[in-house]
């Protein structure tokens, strides 16, 4: 694949995938359509030249290669005059337009709450959310639900037949419904969120486009549903997130702890953003999961040096948190603030809790080796690196294990 087709993917394959869904009503149809339409990119740019608007061209081929596609199949023959709902060019016209205006993000919300249909169990929901509404890949996927890539695709696949077979429609629903499906959505926005502030795989550890592209729909959210706190408590948690990105990773791509980040590089524009959409957060008894999370993200970011952290205001927001949600991932933070606070010893039974429930996870051995470490049992401290550089999956994390698997045990 050419420089200029690999650019484009990154930059218009999940906006085009989404709207291709809604506009042609069918996954696969719109999947295998856009795949052509890049194949035939690498062929004829080499060739030809990079055309003006790459997403124009894109969508156009694509729309084509549907429509082709479409007439081939005998049964499908009747569903020809739905597409074709203007004369060729005019069609072809104004998706080129959507590709460049507001209309492809408004497109992209309006499928991920149809994707969020009550008629589709839960999990369902989430993989056909960040597959066709966020682009992302069916692996990247697996990593970010922690389950194996063929469950994963066994769930697609069981998901598009169900909305085929209950022809659930793919439009956005009711004001009414809005809300009910809200909760859906928000997981899957946070996850799209989480795979550009920490990779699942490759080369590098950030991917900023995903994570702004997860910030922009948190703004679309917060504006369809202003009276909905946890869209609100969402976004702030992304932007406090996302403000430290610049301090994350060295000039070699090499993660940077937290504690050891200059926090100078930090954006304080965003920050202050961040704090300004905090304000509306309640820190209550019914705060909800991004609330809670939220004020975590704002106890590091207001703290002026690393030593200055309330960890012991962190690890009860955990623990909140926790009850909360039951994941064994919040468990884990969990463990590691509780080390911070001054129990490596509690924290450590935490982890192993949390272990059971995360089997293949690197980031379970690597904080109980750190916690090992800060015990004093180097011998098991040094199986557990072992163990969590097997798991590991992207580069930048993978040398960051292996310094601090070199590195003196830090005092507890």
């Amino acid at each position: 694949m050419s420089g200029a087709v690999e650019q484009a993917y990154r930059e218009h394959w999940p906006r085009l995938l989404a709207l291709l869904v809604t506009r042609l009503r069918r996954f696969d149809l719109a999947e295998e359509s856009l795949q052509d339409a890049f194949a035939a990119a690498a062929e004829r740019w080499d060739r030809d030249g990079v055309p003006a608007h790459p997403a124009g061209w894109l969508m156009t081929t694509a729309w084509r290669r549907a429509l082709d596609r479409v007439r081939r199949e005998e049964a499908d023959r009747e569903r020809l005059p739905l597409l074709v709902v203007d004369a060729p060019g005019t069609v072809t016209g104004a998706v080129t337009e959507a590709c460049a205006g507001d209309e492809v993000g408004d497109e992209r919300l309006r499928l991920l709450f149809a994707c969020c249909h009550p008629a589709l169990a839960p999990d369902a929901r989430t993989a056909l959310m960040l597959r066709f509404g966020a682009g992302l890949t069916t692996a990247e996927i697996a990593r970010l639900c922690l389950v194996p890539e063929p469950t994963m695709a066994a769930r697609l696949t069981r998901a598009k037949k169900k909305i085929a077979q209950a022809g659930i429609p793919l439009r956005a629903p009711a004001p009414a419904d809005l809300a009910g499906r809200l909760d859906g959505l928000l997981t899957a926005v946070y996850l799209l969120f989480s795979e550009g502030y920490r990779a699942t795989g490759g080369s590098a550890l950030l991917r900023p486009r995903l994570a702004q592209e997860a910030i922009r729909l948190g703004y679309e959210l917060g504006l369809l549903l202003p009276v909905e706190p946890e869209p609100v408590a969402l976004l702030a948690l992304m932007v406090l997130q996302h403000a430290r990105r610049d301090a994350r990773v060295d000039a070699d791509g090499h993660l940077v702890r937290l504690a050891e980040q200059d926090r100078s590089r930090w954006h304080p524009t965003e920050l202050r953003h961040g704090f300004e959409l905090l304000a509306f957060v309640r820190d209550d008894g019914s705060s909800g999961r991004y609330a809670l999370e939220a004020l975590i993200a704002a106890e590091h970011a207001k703290a002026v040096t690393a030593a200055g952290t309330d960890w012991a205001r962190i690890a009860g927001l955990y623990e909140r948190l926790e009850a909360r949600t039951g994941s064994p991932v919040v468990r884990l933070n969990r463990a590691v603030a509780v080390a911070e606070a001054g129990d490596p010893a509690l924290a450590l039974a935490l982890t192993e809790e949390a272990a059971e429930r995360l089997p293949g996870h690197h980031l379970v051995p690597a904080v109980r080796a750190e916690l090992l470490q800060r015990l004093g049992r180097s011998g098991e401290a040094g199986a557990a690196w072992e163990a969590s550089l097997r798991l590991v999956r992207t580069e930048p994390e993978r040398q960051y294990l292996l310094r601090r698997a070199a590195a003196p045990a830090p005092r507890s």
